[in-house]
């Protein structure tokens, strides 16, 4: 293959993101003394900026981080739980059989906000004034548009007109839809930004104090009043009918971000780390454990061999995804018995020569799996094009949005000096989510749509419950030391292109900006997270650059194809230490024409 970009490397800092302005920002933090974690913050608030289709400050994020000096990892939970008052029987008794994709009703308690600042509290060195500056800039002072914010706003402009005002006033500048490219600007949100930081500098005067403050005006304060007070009014949504939500300033006040252990497991020299089943994360691991029981060197990168394995073994370990996975804290999930050593060969035996097209969970502990079935959703006669869209739980607008890896999201990968690794996947309360909230400046998410409405699955709607995420950062040590910090927009498929270039870099040895820019492929056989929850079953989505030959070998195997052009899947975004060197080196390929990496 041709490597269309150079493998960045530097001595003093590294980071990859899936916009140019917030790696810049970041390598600025790093130039200006922070570390990692301080990087990633600043280049998180400025995504939530840049990026409002895919993330903002109501959404939520994961974060897993290495500092060097412990040599540890950890992940910080930024997944807000469901309200107190979100109970089923509240959807059954407004005859709602399915989670909404937007609106107020599937919001969950705002966890972005809080994960940042539990990261620069614990691990940062930096004041929150001097982390939240560059993204306050640029919401103020303007940004570049974005191509696919662009024509989002301008899909859902006539909902805006008639049904969210705050959201006209804020995304139809002059009341019309701006242009990809225009200067764009969120001064609402600059100040909301710039309330937070002038009242934790008036509480309190020593850094971590100052961040408490923050966050109290955020959970406890003027955010959370605000939330409150509009959760009570009524919002048109993707029932095609106006709810009051259900989130309260108490539910807002009683959470706080955790700091929690990572899934982890072995693969060769390498541990990979994952956060837990509250997240789709150990879906990676799973795959890892089948595979290593595979020769895929000697199928050849890229083979049609290679990718039907890959394919096979993501059918198995997603089908436990469906059956198993869900908050711990909540329901019991059998992760030691997903990942054993005899469970994972049983589940081996099964991937043969030919496509499964009905590939069932299995039973760890004996115990039965369930997968719920979602109701199929039917359009309205003579539905507007933006109804279909608001109906649809993932921000993209695109024509490629029924694919279950079309979704957009953020991902920004830093490492520094020190050897610290730090990888963040933002995502939720994007613009077509939720109505703008006054005085806010954005919009709550709607995570609460990945829930099922139904009674005795783990990933049921419950009070406090964290509905399972997909998003799904890793952070790979190698002989325990840091090697690579990774992660992908895409919903569902993140814990499969990922896997594609950690695989490549880990049993071809390829570097890092190579295995980024490689052909891309996923499954689409479940349903996907987001209403209306599609499924294909038994497609692999593969782009075309996989070549002919490749291509007939996976359908002479029984594999349905849907083709598609070549660099549209994913955006993998990767920072790390190079172990022979000690360089530091930062990845991200072109696709998207967006991510960028920058080293020094």
């Amino acid at each position: 293959m041709t490597v269309l970009r150079p493998q960045l490397t530097g001595t003093f800092g590294a980071v990859a993101s899936t916009h140019w302005l917030a790696s810049t920002v970041a390598m600025s933090i790093l130039e200006r003394g922070g570390n990692a974690f301080d990087a990633v913050a600043a280049a998180g608030f400025t995504l939530q900026v840049v990026e409002p289709h895919s993330n903002g400050p109501g959404g939520d994020v994961v974060i897993s981080v290495h500092p060097r000096s412990s040599g540890t990892v950890r992940v910080i939970c930024g997944q807000g739980p469901m309200p107190q008052a979100a109970t089923i029987d509240r959807f059954a008794a407004l005859g709602i059989k399915q989670m909404p994709a937007a609106g107020q009703l599937p919001a969950t308690v705002p966890g972005a906000f809080g994960a940042w600042m539990r990261l620069l509290s614990e691990f940062g060195t930096m004041p929150l004034g001097d982390v939240l500056e560059p993204a306050i800039g640029y919401a103020s002072r303007g940004y570049p548009l974005l191509p696919a914010a662009a024509s989002t706003i301008a899909a859902m402009a006539p909902l805006f007109r008639t049904h969210w005002a705050e959201s006209a006033r804020t995304w139809l500048p002059g009341g019309s839809e701006p242009a990809a490219g225009s200067r764009m600007h969120n001064t609402t949100l600059a100040g909301t930004y710039e309330r937070l930081v002038l009242q934790a500098r008036a509480a309190a005067t020593g850094r971590e104090a100052q961040i408490e403050a923050a966050r109290a005006a955020f959970y406890e304060g003027f955010v959370a009043e605000s939330i409150d007070r509009f959760a009570r009014t009524e919002v048109f949504d993707s029932t095609g009918r106006p709810h009051h939500g259900l989130l309260t300033g108490d539910d807002l006040a009683t959470w706080r971000a955790g700091v929690e252990e990572t899934c982890a497991l072995p693969y060769g020299d390498f541990t990979v780390h994952k956060p837990g089943p509250w997240s789709q994360g150990p879906v990676f691991l799973q795959q890892l454990a089948l595979l290593e029981g595979c020769d895929l060197r000697g199928m050849g990168l890229g083979s049609a061999e290679y990718v039907h394995t890959i394919a096979e073994s993501a059918k198995l370990a997603f089908a436990d995804r469906e059956a198993w996975y869900g908050d711990p804290d909540h329901s019991p999930v059998p992760m030691a018995g997903l990942l054993s050593p005899e469970y994972t060969a049983r589940r081996r035996s099964l991937i043969g020569d030919a496509a499964n097209l009905d590939p069932v969970p299995g039973r760890p502990g004996g115990g039965e799996p369930w997968i719920p079935q979602a109701a199929p959703e039917q359009a309205a006669a003579g539905e507007p094009a933006w109804m279909a869209h608001l109906r649809s739980g993932l921000p993209t607008v695109n024509p490629a949005a029924p694919r279950a890896g079309a979704g957009n999201t953020c991902t920004v990968a830093v490492v520094d000096r020190w050897g610290n690794l730090a990888v963040a996947v933002p995502s939720g309360g994007w613009l077509k989510s939720s109505p703008v909230m006054p005085g806010l400046g954005f919009a709550l998410g709607t995570r609460g749509q990945t829930a099922w409405l139904t009674e005795g699955h783990p990933n049921s709607l419950a009070p406090g419950r964290r509905p399972r995420t997909t998003l799904s950062p890793s952070v790979v040590l190698r002989d325990g030391e840091p090697f690579l910090a990774f992660g992908t927009p895409g919903g569902d498929q993140q814990d499969q292109w990922t896997l594609h270039a950690f695989l490549a870099v880990a049993e071809f040895g390829l570097e890092p900006q190579a295995a980024t820019e490689l052909p891309a492929w996923n499954i689409d056989h479940f349903a996907q997270s987001f209403a209306p929850r599609v499924s294909r079953p038994g497609v692999v989505v593969i782009e075309r650059s996989h070549g002919p030959e490749v291509l007939a070998g996976l359908e002479k195997r029984g594999h349905r194809l849907d083709v598609v052009p070549e660099s549209t899947l994913g955006k993998v975004c990767a920072a790390g230490v190079d172990p022979g060197t000690g360089f530091v080196r930062a990845a991200t390929g072109a696709r998207g024409r967006q991510a960028y990496a920058v080293c020094r």
